[in-house]
């Protein structure tokens, strides 16, 4: 029989070294000093993007300065940025940089913005609901107040990565190229992506571990933060779904369901909620961590973090499932 998450495992007994402290909110903050790091290689920013955000900023009661980011000097010029503590720290970069600006500023640093500049733009899309990082700026300026980011973190060994959407492990997690593709109308590149996939599926299944029950096996696993979840109320944890299609025919109706619908509404996939996975495979594991493929090692763990960041954004957020 399926699991929902009505069948979710009793996260209050979970042990300690998952436990986290709740997420309080602070009150609004009048945004008096203001920093814009801005990649200019960056997806679908453009070498203008500098000027044109400085422009809008002017038209706000803020003090805001604008910094492009240079190659080389990343590290130095966010972490310049974190250290002059602003009021909030707009970041107009791809996937891979807004996260590790939101990762390294954490619960007790400055308001973090990411704005859409990269090409899948999860954590920009589940927060303003939009791929325009102009009406993101602005609607972060006009609408936006703290709120608490819950996510998570995939470890390897190699690789300690947070995630504020989802991460998709195993291989349909090449699948989710497809449903961009699908979603921006260019369905020749999405039949590719998808045949690629699927030629990928079965090559090596799962087995993984939710909060210290014994270990099930599935095609792929995805685990998805509470802020974009369709079936969780409450930042009790990840949602944790299973897929388990059992020959090619289910496989390709996955895909379909993942690329036209909801793939939750497959028989093929189970969830639950849960804090701690650890997942292992014979080869390296396929991944998909907020938009950004990777390969794992053959082991990893993946925790829920709770009060991840704290982000400037309408409450409640857009909560796109761009998953």
């Amino acid at each position: 029989m399926s699991e929902t998450v009505a069948d979710a495992v009793d996260l209050t007994a979970v042990s300690p070294d998952a436990a986290v402290e709740p997420c309080v909110l602070t009150p609004h903050v009048a945004l008096g000093r203001v920093i814009m790091l801005v990649n200019p290689l960056s997806g679908s920013v453009g070498p203008g993007a500098a000027a044109e955000a400085e422009g809008i900023l002017s038209a706000y009661a803020c003090e805001a300065s604008v910094v492009s980011l240079e190659a080389g000097q990343f590290d130095q010029q966010i972490q310049a940025a974190l250290d002059e503590k602003p009021d909030v720290l707009f970041v107009l970069a791809g996937d891979g940089t807004a996260g590790t600006i939101a990762s390294r500023a954490g619960p007790d640093g400055p308001l973090v913005a990411p704005l859409p500049g990269g090409t899948m733009n999860m954590l920009p899309k589940a927060l303003y609901g939009t791929a325009d990082w102009k009406a993101a700026l602005k609607v972060a300026l006009e609408e936006g107040a703290p709120q608490c980011v819950a996510g998570g973190e995939v470890e390897d060994g190699e690789v300690r990565q947070a995630f504020f959407c989802a991460t998709i492990l195993g291989s349909p997690a090449l699948w989710a190229p497809a449903r961009e593709a699908m979603r921006t109308g260019r369905l020749k590149l999405a039949w590719l992506y998808a045949r690629r996939a699927l030629k990928r599926a079965f090559s090596g299944r799962l087995r993984f571990s939710l909060d210290k029950r014994p270990e099930r096996r599935a095609e792929a696993l995805v685990l998805i933060s509470p802020m974009i979840s369709k079936a969780m109320d409450e930042d009790t944890g990840l949602e944790a779904a299973a897929m388990n299609p059992a020959d090619a025919g289910e496989a390709f109706r996955l895909a379909a369901n993942a690329v036209l619908s909801d793939w939750r509404q497959d028989p093929s996939v189970t969830t639950r909620a849960t804090r701690m996975v650890r997942v292992r495979a014979r080869s390296r594991i396929p991944a998909v961590i907020d938009g950004e493929p990777i390969l794992l090692r053959h082991e990893a763990r993946v925790r829920f973090i709770r009060n991840a960041f704290q982000a400037l954004a309408p409450i409640p957020a857009a909560a796109e499932d761009a998953v």
